[in-house]
């Protein structure tokens, strides 16, 4: 699984930073077995991401079992492996049958496929009534989880691959993840601390300039009322 653990590990600890600061209390996993169906181990489904709403985020997991709490994920994320064939198919079934709300399945090799059936972003929701239904495929860098309320955004190619929560028109502005916010924010003070230090450099010489010219200034006077004396 190295794969889609290399292309994920920035949406992982991004999702409940998210989720947080809308003010929505969620639980976020990975790879854990959700069991679906009681007294039957085999019904069940690891999402690469999930997401169970309602759930206290500091929560430990090892297995979910809906039936317990009634709770089943509002949302999953499924990276297609090189069994992209069997993801394509199982993924959405598996959600299906547990009644989750939203999966999108990502493709992150879809235009090596052959025949050319890969696609990037799938899109699948549960309607009140009815299965999960496919109602977007796209191979565009971006598709939008009403769930999750932002854009999954894919940047990077190859193994560099990532996938990214982005907002505004079309998801084109990321996220940022703590180490760039804390970057940023190290920037920022640095910014601030160089326009401090600028400042206070042009209050010196404006100081110094000041009192070189006060002293011009007694320096002519001085001068004039010497002239005066001598007049008299």
């Amino acid at each position: 699984m190295g794969e889609e653990i290399s292309q994920r590990w920035i949406l992982r600890p991004l999702l409940p930073r998210w989720l947080t600061e809308r003010g929505i209390v969620a639980l976020v996993g990975a790879d854990q077995f959700i069991y679906y169906q009681q007294f039957d181990p085999h019904q069940r489904f690891a999402p690469d991401i999930y997401v169970l709403p309602g759930v206290p985020p500091e929560t430990r997991v090892r297995a979910w079992k809906t039936w317990e709490t009634g709770i089943v994920p509002s949302f999953a994320l499924e990276i297609a492996s090189d069994e992209w064939e069997k993801d394509y198919v199982e993924a959405p079934r598996r959600c299906a049958a547990a009644r989750i709300g939203e999966l999108v399945v990502f493709d992150p090799s879809w235009g090596e496929r052959p025949g050319g059936v890969g696609v990037r972003w799938q899109l699948f929701r549960q309607p009140e009534r009815g299965g999960l239904r496919r109602i977007e495929a796209t191979n565009e860098p971006a598709i939008r989880s009403r769930v999750l309320g932002c854009w999954l955004r894919v940047v990077g190619a190859g193994s560099a691959t990532r996938i990214r929560i982005g907002v505004g028109p079309r998801g084109a502005s990321l996220v940022a993840t703590s180490e760039e916010a804390e970057r940023a924010a190290r920037q920022a003070e640095r910014a601030a601390k160089q326009a401090q230090e600028a400042e206070r450099a042009a209050k010196e010489r404006a100081l110094a300039r000041v009192s070189e010219l006060e002293a011009k200034l007694a320096g002519l006077t001085s001068g004039g009322k010497a002239r005066g004396s001598g007049g008299r």
